[in-house]
């Protein structure tokens, strides 16, 4: 007598199908939170808490400068305009800096934004500390409006003498359907 092979449960397949894609959706929607995080704790593409920034005693290292390029892009489909006020600074490490970068929102609806760092070489992200970035929040604008948002940073004096350009690329994203509820509510305030 021979045995017919079993058909596999179809509905326990189409289940574990289902839970795999519910997966992956909730994961991409935690990703920036959980890179957020993950950058505040290791201080990775530059970002650090307060504490860090109190602890900057070191002396500037007059003896070299650092060029630091800036680059911004929007995410596609994103209508922002996005770029920084300079291009590039020449810093001596362990010498604090302010660069300020310019968004214009030019559609009728208020949004809000935030942007992603990346920083190169990637060694280099070691030793980029942000004292204030507008890429640690969202970013409200209402329709029709623009604003100047400010980076202050240093380089740690440690930086290796072999790295003579550090680039730090920014990418805009929209976040309007995500925002935080303090987003939100500086949307809402009248402008004065």
């Amino acid at each position: 007598m021979s045995q017919h092979p079993t058909q596999p449960d179809n509905s326990r397949i189409v289940r574990r199908l289902l839970l795999t894609v519910v997966g992956m959706f909730a994961f991409g929607f935690a990703l920036v939170p959980l890179y957020n995080v993950f950058c505040d704790i290791t201080g990775f593409n530059g970002r650090f808490n307060d504490g860090q920034a109190a602890a900057n005693t070191k002396a500037v290292d007059t003896s070299r400068t650092v060029n630091v390029q800036f680059i911004t892009r929007v995410n596609k489909g994103m209508p922002w305009g996005f770029e920084p006020e300079v291009r590039s600074v020449r810093v001596h490490p362990g010498e604090t800096k302010v660069v300020n970068f310019l968004a214009r929102n030019p559609t009728g609806k208020n949004m809000v934004a935030q942007a992603i760092p990346s920083v190169a070489p990637g060694e280099a992200s070691l030793y980029l500390n942000k004292v204030e970035c507008f890429c640690f929040n969202q970013q409200p604008l209402a329709a029709g409006s623009d604003t100047a948002m400010p980076m202050q940073f240093y380089l740690d004096p440690d930086i290796p003498e072999h790295i003579h350009t550090v680039t730090l690329s920014y990418t805009m994203y929209d976040m309007t359907e995500k925002a935080t509820p303090d987003a939100l509510a500086a949307l809402a305030q009248p402008v004065n």
